[in-house]
């Protein structure tokens, strides 16, 4: 869940309006990165206009906004709308779009002006005959319905912002054209983001926890050697020192038979500087010692440090050596930026947060909270939200994460040089790094191209080391990954929970019930059927399984005799001729048809009967459905059956508040009193539907 504090101030003040309104500044109404001046920013006359001053989240690109790009014909009213949207009077019911939105728009006003350019049709005298002409331009030029719904929608910004066009705007509103837009077949809140399937998910988030568990105790290392300075020594007082040292170290390598540390094919001076104390200069004297150790030993790719490699991954070292040439596949640089990646896709995954609020993760961003014995039960990620806020600098806003999230976070704070701020900013080690660039932290575009590659990382490691854990295809096709669709997955796993869409709606911080549920797929859609239909197959194989090994028979509680005669008759109808069939599309019809309402769970197995489920008694008006889990309550229902594994379940409950009790210091006496209830009527509950013993 997130919750947003609206007490950040903005990183730079609120510039101020010029007087002269004949050549003004487009941002003087916008505020301005900090450290950029009003007076350096792009003024309505400039053909291009630079948008980096007034962009403030640190991941976005710097874009600029070319007038050249639109016909002398139609430039001036393109710029008007552009100014309009940037520091102009907003429309009423309108609201000031972001800077990166209003480069996004550019994109399709420029496309619309071209066409009406070469027409040679001023807005003002555009028809509605004329924009039907206009929607056959997009059907031949854009195949993607939502690309035309996108060119649509950049049209009528100029009917919309009509007050602030002087040089001529649309005279009526597109939407009243007959055919304007078109059907999409999707629900009203349905978001067109794919879910990454399970088969893609599972193996790229294991690999992405092997970076976090096992792999980054070496990445780390390297790269703290990497920003260690070597150690030198002041050159020789006793001239011919040098190549003595030099001659019993190439000796020693050539006793033992290792090579000589390589940079690029080539014995490096360099390194074997570095392992001699000396510098590298006075070295270059004696290379043709070094090439006539290299001509009997050969070399090997010259690696971060010395340290060899201590993570195991089935019992095996991970990887031979982690290379100093930050170009190779195996180098830091590569091996870091992997890391960086699989921390990303487990905060993606695993909070929910979009792209904008994971890249504004700063150092010292994560807060663990503890019980009276120091235990973390409740870790929070802190960083800033922009979506649906205020402030277009961001709000400060909290996120309850899981443990391997918190641990992701540790790394990247280990990851990132001591002076870093944000946690996505590149790695130094990264090819092509500069210290002076714009956008220092990643942008969505490059986090896109790196999980692609992380993946493309994954399978080609699987296949040199003969593993079969690697990225499958889909249909045929390697599946493209983006960031978007780490928080679309974690909608569909949430809400297809008991409660789930409610707990979805509070955690993706979306105002409604109705807009998570359309995020996480609508009915229309078929997104509630496929739920349902994905349930009750699983739910059916885990009865299958129980009733093949006899396991009905072992219930105990008061609806065991039930459960064990509904499973006994649905094994009957499974059973063809002596065997249990247990294809899907079979399964699915047998539950669809004669599902026996028999429901495992942790603590107890629900054989549900709505007379007298206690959980439909909160549904008023309502006299079917299935049954509430969150509002069970099973030491009173009857309708409870109780497996071995239910039973082992309380018993934990039991030993955890026993051993609650028996903590120091000694409990607060209401606390202690509703623990000890809570144990008593537990112990009363398995006397009464097990065979355990009274101690229990």
């Amino acid at each position: 869940m997130t919750t947003a504090l609206r007490t950040l101030p903005g990183p730079g003040p609120l510039p101020q309006a010029r007087t002269d309104q004949t050549d003004p500044y487009v941002f003087h109404s916008r505020r301005l990165r900090e450290g950029c001046r009003l007076e350096d920013t792009s003024r309505f006359s400039d053909d291009v206009w630079n948008l980096a001053p007034a962009m403030l989240k640190k991941h976005e690109r710097r874009f600029i906004l070319d007038f050249t790009l639109i016909p002398a014909s139609h430039r001036q009213v393109g710029k008007e709308l552009c100014y309009a949207m940037l520091s102009g009077s907003v429309p009423a019911g309108e609201e000031r779009p972001a800077v990166g939105t209003i480069r996004t728009a550019f994109t399709e006003h420029i496309r619309f002006l071209r066409w009406a350019a070469a027409r040679d049709l001023p807005l003002d005298t555009v028809t509605g005959r004329d924009l039907e002409d206009f929607q056959r331009f997009l059907a031949k030029s854009l195949p993607a319905v939502g690309a035309r719904q996108g060119a649509r929608a950049g049209v009528r910004k100029f009917w919309l912002w009509r007050a602030s066009l002087p040089s001529g705007a649309l005279r009526f509103d597109p939407r009243h054209v007959e055919g304007w837009g078109e059907a999409t077949g999707q629900g009203a809140y349905e978001n067109a983001t794919q879910r990454i399937p399970e088969e893609i998910l599972g193996p790229l988030f294991v690999w992405a926890m092997r970076f976090i568990d096992v792999f980054s105790a070496d990445i780390l290392a390297a790269d703290r050697a990497w920003r260690t300075p070597p150690l030198t020594t002041a050159e020789p007082h006793v001239y011919g020192d040098l190549p003595v040292l030099l001659r019993a170290w190439l000796d020693d390598r050539i006793a033992a038979g290792r090579p000589l540390p390589a940079w690029r094919g080539k014995a490096s001076t360099n390194a074997i500087a570095i392992a001699l104390g000396r510098n590298r200069i006075s070295l270059a004297r004696y290379r043709h010692m070094i090439d006539e150790a290299a001509v009997l030993i050969g070399t090997a790719p010259q690696t971060v440090s010395d340290q060899p490699i201590r993570s195991r991954l089935d019992g095996e070292p991970w990887i031979e050596a982690i290379l100093a040439d930050h170009t190779e596949r195996d180098g830091l640089a590569a091996l870091a930026r992997m890391l960086q990646d699989a921390c990303y896709l487990v905060l993606a995954f695993l909070s929910g947060a979009r792209d904008s609020e994971i890249k504004h993760l700063k150092r010292g961003g994560l807060t663990i909270e503890r019980d009276a014995d120091g235990t973390p039960y409740r870790w929070k990620m802190h960083s800033l939200a922009f979506k649906a806020e205020d402030d277009p600098a961001g709000v400060p806003a909290v996120w309850n994460i899981g443990e391997p999230a918190a641990r992701a976070i540790r790394i990247l704070e280990q990851l990132q040089p001591a002076g870093s701020e944000f946690l996505f900013t590149r790695l130094q080690h990264s090819p092509g790094v500069k210290a002076d660039a714009v956008s220092q932290v990643l942008t969505s575009g490059a986090t896109n191209a790196r999980l692609n590659t992380f993946a493309a990382w994954i399978n080609g490691y699987c296949e040199r080391n003969g593993r079969t854990d690697g990225i499958p295809d889909v249909d045929g096709r390697t599946w493209h990954l983006k960031n978007s669709q780490c928080r679309r997955t974690l909608a569909w796993f949430i809400a297809r929970r008991p409660g789930g869409v409610i707990a979805g709606a509070l955690a993706f911080r979306h105002h409604c019930v109705q807009v998570f549920e359309g995020y996480a797929g609508t009915s229309e859609s078929g997104f509630r059927a496929e739920v349902e239909s994905e349930q009750a197959l699983a739910r059916g194989e885990h009865l299958m399984a129980a009733i093949d090994a006899h396991e009905h028979t072992d219930l105990t509680g008061p609806a065991a005799e039930e459960a064990a005669r509904r499973l006994e008759a649905f094994g009957t109808r499974a059973r063809f001729q002596g065997k249990v069939v247990l294809d899907d599309n079979r399964l699915r019809r047998l539950m669809a048809k004669h599902d026996p309402a028999v429901y495992p769970g942790e603590y107890i197995t629900c054989v549900h009967d709505h007379a007298k489920a206690l959980c439909e008694r909160a549904r008023r008006g309502r006299t079917e459905g299935l049954p509430d889990h969150g509002g069970c309550k099973p030491l009173a229902c009857r309708n409870i059956a109780l497996t071995p594994e239910n039973t082992a379940a309380w018993q934990r409950e039991v030993d955890r508040i026993t051993h609650r009790l028996a903590s120091r210091p000694t409990l607060p006496p209401l606390l202690r009193h509703r623990l000890e209830s809570r144990r008593a009527e537990i112990a009363a509950f398995l006397l009464e539907n097990t065979t355990v013993p009274e101690s229990a």
